[in-house]
């Protein structure tokens, strides 16, 4: 049999594709749409084809007979170049859908006034209902308010509970509507680490009287952009809006082009002191700079053999964080025993015998795939380092970790520092010492700033201490992305018993946390004896849920914002999460950076993110002996040692045993039975969306743009947190106005993630983030200019009075456009600004989706083009013709009128599939799923 030539043109079929076989688990028979016997009835060999496209290729066959899939399809995807960049549409047809309750509750909302809508057309409700699993996670809700404590835990999950009742309430009303809807309650764990410790199923069955018993593999989309972390399971899954969440859960196939795919070769194994943290740092600074924007990467060689299924998921989760849309893994004999090491014994035994009867069974016999490209990485080169200070894919090793934290420094206060030269010469000159900052012994006077400047501090235990720039005040080890690797976390517990036995505490001015992904961390953790030890230097349990990588970080202490305010210092986080854009951590912290688990706990040692780890002391002993990070590193053997041991079965049965039952507050809670929800007029938390309404079609109808003012000019990497932050609310910014007029006072504020449910909050949040830059006027924050007057207002006032006008608008940006989170708000809230195209040199993969999911065009500047060039002041006109006409990926020309002075430029629509133009016309997906529905 030949392998499969992609530039050899196949001889069409005459007939359907369908392959259906049967196969025999567990005294059970399945039916499955068979590669093998595709293989036989084209004459080829499959293997040459990538992994993930195989899976996608299986996705086609068994919906060949839908509505959404034709032969043609098949053929075209099996006739593709890999070496080429397709312009072929294909469907893809997730088995399941994952949310998270910050995108889950819009999903809901979204959902629920589908339902109204549907009865106002005179449908039927039950239409709107999920057609496959879905389930939704609450974990990004819970905040760091208590810390260092025994009952850290129980307090922040009460206050969790008091500020998000009704959004609960609401939840469990959708629970309870829905079917085929199920929801984890709080306190139980973080959604990526229980799909990949409890949902996934790797291979899918269902039984249906119609077809009998099917089984498939295992694929998803989910509301969160790290949804590729089960990618580590062999699960082609990633992450997109809560908008194209609802279609999927609705029926509506995923229209993509067909991915290209990067193979990355592993070779070699992980050095002792390298974590895989470290690797994914690496991966992701290698593959921002090569480039996978809307690509698949797979990885593959003899080096994947010594990675374990959390080393994988690890490197699955920061999928977004390189760009790409999956990072994955083939199914082999690792990932059966990771099922079987969770207590899926069942699961495992149905996916081992379904993957070999496919021919999707990795091991060191399968030939290399045919890949567009193919990077190599030794392993053994991946050395400790850590990412930051404000973008993932920036990694810094140890001991350039003080280079790279002055020279953002010196370039964020670069006019303060112009300033400052002359007195700091003068000074200089008159025999003053220049201290590097970092150091809490200076005699810089406070006027000189930024050189060394201190502040002292009494907090109210009477301890008394020095913040300069660079001190840490917050240490969290949190996030899924290195809480489900047991070796990171009994690594971590490690270096703080052997640092507490050389003496060791962390400074009182570092908020330290522990939130782990799971309950089966804890439970292995204390069973291994070393709860203990992470208690004692402050790493209490504050909760199981995203905490501080979300940005729920909570307050700092009264004392340290006080002399972070005065003294305007850069102070710094670490920890060990995937994202630490400008402001997500805390608005406060400037700089912030990712480290490994293990890593957080000798920076939180340290106290100061100055302190060069590779050959400084951490701190010194009673005798006066300095400590170095060498000293207290855990001994891998030992680590190794106790994760066989204690890392089992039993603690993910017993985690997992009442997963979808919840402590007392979610069991008490009570909600009526209802088929559509009683919308409340006085809720600050939950409204019925304005996305149906007929304007928002008819806008998309019409034949031009015209005459529309630009609100934002952006640069390079402007991020979903900067679009729509979910971090706290300030008083005085638009929110938190709106909050004030409705009667809540400033604590029970909560945050902009958690109001996601109410579209008044979210568009007045729109591009609030308090450091965005806005190139139209020179300053940060959510700030523009109103023109023709030129006056200086906020976003949200600005496109209000550009609304009383009756002027459309438009947004320019830079390269990454869109990067980071899959948050849907991003889109959402610039289209109830009335933004109707945003103009970017280029766009991350979800937000591109979530634009046109909203009907806001999507256009890319030509080859060559930047914003900067472009010489823009704000104060010119847009115009954007020939709507109607509007082709995929085609070019459109766009007239910029400014003073005295017209420039036309040809953008490339960054509508890539005929699907997705349907979506625009129709004013986005929600409209048109439902007039669909409606007219079925």
């Amino acid at each position: 049999m030949r392998r499969l030539n992609f530039k050899k043109e196949l001889a069409p079929m005459k007939n359907s594709f369908s392959t259906k076989k049967a196969i025999d688990i567990s005294r059970k028979q399945y039916h499955y749409f068979s590669l093998p016997e595709l293989e036989k009835k084209l004459g080829i060999s499959l293997q040459c084809m990538p992994y993930s496209h195989r899976i996608l290729l299986e996705n086609l066959l068994r919906h060949e007979d839908g509505e959404a899939v034709r032969k043609q399809d098949i053929e075209t995807f099996l006739h593709y170049d890999p070496k080429t960049e397709s312009n072929d549409e294909i469907q893809f047809t997730p088995a399941r859908v994952l949310l998270q309750d910050f995108t889950g509750v819009p999903v809901v909302v979204d959902l629920a006034a589908m339902r109204e809508g549907m009865r106002e057309k005179r449908g039927d409700p039950q239409k709107i209902n999920p057609l496959q699993p879905v389930d939704l996670v609450i974990d990004h809700s819970v905040q760091v308010d208590v810390y260092g404590t025994p009952d850290a835990l129980k307090q922040n999950a009460l206050m969790e509970f008091q500020r998000n009742k009704e959004r609960y309430e609401f939840l469990k009303w959708g629970q309870k509507a829905f079917s085929n809807f199920s929801v984890v309650p709080p306190a139980t764990g973080i959604c990526h680490q229980v799909n990949l410790e409890y949902l996934s199923h790797v291979a899918m069955t269902n039984d249906t009287q119609k077809n009998g018993a099917a089984i498939f593999p295992d694929t998803l989309v989910g509301t969160d952009s790290h949804t590729p972390m089960i990618n580590a399971l062999g699960v082609v899954g990633w992450g997109v809006g809560g908008i194209e969440a609802e279609a999927a859960m609705l029926g509506q196939p995923i229209s993509m082009l067909i991915p290209q795919v990067i193979g990355v070769k592993l070779t070699g194994r992980l050095a002792p002191v390298a974590t895989a943290t470290d690797l994914v740092l690496t991966v992701t600074q290698m593959l921002r700079k090569y480039g996978v924007v809307g690509k698949f990467v797979e990885f593959f060689g003899p080096g994947v053999q010594h990675l374990g299924i959390a080393d994988r998921a690890t490197i699955g989760n920061m999928s977004p964080e390189y760009g790409a849309t999956i990072g994955i893994f083939p199914v082999d004999a690792v990932t059966i025993e990771y099922l079987k090491s969770t207590g899926r014994t069942e699961r495992a035994e149905r996916a081992q015998l379904y993957f070999k009867a496919q021919g999707l069974w990795y091991d060191a016999s399968t030939p290399d795939a045919n890949y567009t490209d193919v990077l190599t990485l030794d392993l053994a080169s991946v050395e400790p380092s850590v990412a930051g200070p404000s973008k993932p894919h920036d990694r810094v090793a140890l001991s350039n970790v003080r280079h790279s934290f002055r020279s953002f420094v010196a370039g964020r206060f670069k006019n303060e520092l112009a300033n400052m030269k002359a007195s700091v010469e003068a000074w200089v000159a008159n025999g003053g010492t220049h201290v590097a900052p970092g150091h809490n012994e200076t005699e810089v006077p406070q006027e000189l700033g930024l050189l060394g400047a201190s502040v002292s501090v009494k907090d109210p235990k009477g301890n008394q201490y020095k913040l300069t720039h660079g001190s840490i005040v917050i240490a969290a080890i949190t996030s899924c992305t290195n809480t489900s690797n047991p070796h990171l976390m009994i690594g971590s517990a490690l270096l703080a018993r052997n640092a507490l036995r050389k003496g060791l505490q962390a400074p009182a001015w570092v908020k330290t946390s522990f939130a782990p992904g799971s309950k089966a961390v804890t439970d292995y953790i204390k069973e291994a004896g070393l709860t203990t030890y992470l208690d004692q230097l402050g790493f209490n349990l504050v909760g199981y849920g995203c905490t501080t990588c979300i940005g729920n970080s909570g307050p700092l202490p009264d004392h340290i914002q006080k002399a972070i305010d005065d003294g305007k210092l850069a102070t710094a986080s670490v920890l060990s999460g995937n994202r630490n854009f400008e402001a997500r951590i805390h608005s406060s912290v400037l700089a912030n950076y990712l480290a490994s688990p293990p890593l957080v706990v000798a920076y939180a040692l340290a106290g100061n993110i100055n302190v060069n780890l590779t050959n400084e002391p951490l701190g010194q002993e009673k005798s006066g002996t300095p400590v170095y990070l060498k000293d207290i590193w855990p001994d891998p053997k030992e680590v190794d040692a106790l994760v066989k041991k204690h890392v089992t079965a039993k603690q993910f049965t017993k985690a997992y045993g009442d997963v979808f039952t919840g402590d007392e507050l979610w069991r008490a809670t009570k909600v009526p039975e209802k088929e559509t929800y009683e919308w409340n007029a006085t809720s600050t938390y939950i409204q019925k969306p304005p996305f149906l309404e007929k304007r928002f079609q008819d806008e998309n109808r019409a034949k031009e743009i015209k005459a529309a003012r630009i609100l934002g000019i952006f640069g390079d990497f402007i991020t979903t947190d900067h679009i729509s932050p979910a971090g706290a609310i300030s008083p005085t910014s638009p929110a938190g106005t709106y909050l004030l007029s409705h009667g809540i006072t400033v604590e029970e504020f909560n945050s902009y993630g958690s109001r996601r449910g109410n579209h008044e909050v979210m568009m007045r949040g729109t591009f609030a983030n308090v450091r965005i830059k806005n190139n139209i006027l020179a300053r940060e924050g959510g700030y523009t200019l109103l023109y023709p007057e030129g006056k200086e207002m906020t976003f949200y006032e600005a496109a209000m009075e550009y609304e009383k006008r009756s002027n459309p608008l438009v947004v320019f940006g830079g390269k990454m456009y869109g990067s980071g989170s899959s948050r849907d708000w991003a889109a959402k809230g610039p289209r109830l600004l009335g933004v109707r195209a945003v103009i970017a040199e280029s766009f991350e993969r979800i937000h591109r989706s979530n634009l046109i999911g909203m009907g806001i065009l999507p256009l890319e500047l030509p080859q060559g083009t930047t914003v900067d060039a472009l010489k823009l002041t704000g104060n010119e006109e847009v115009d954007i013709e020939a709507l109607d006409t509007l082709r995929p990926k085609a070019p459109i020309k766009i007239r910029i009128r400014g003073k005295g002075a017209t420039k036309e430029i040809t953008c490339n629509v960054r509508i890539d599939t005929p699907n997705e133009l349907h979506y625009f016309k129709a004013g986005g997906i929600l409209p048109y799923v439902l007039n669909r529905l409606a007219n079925a």
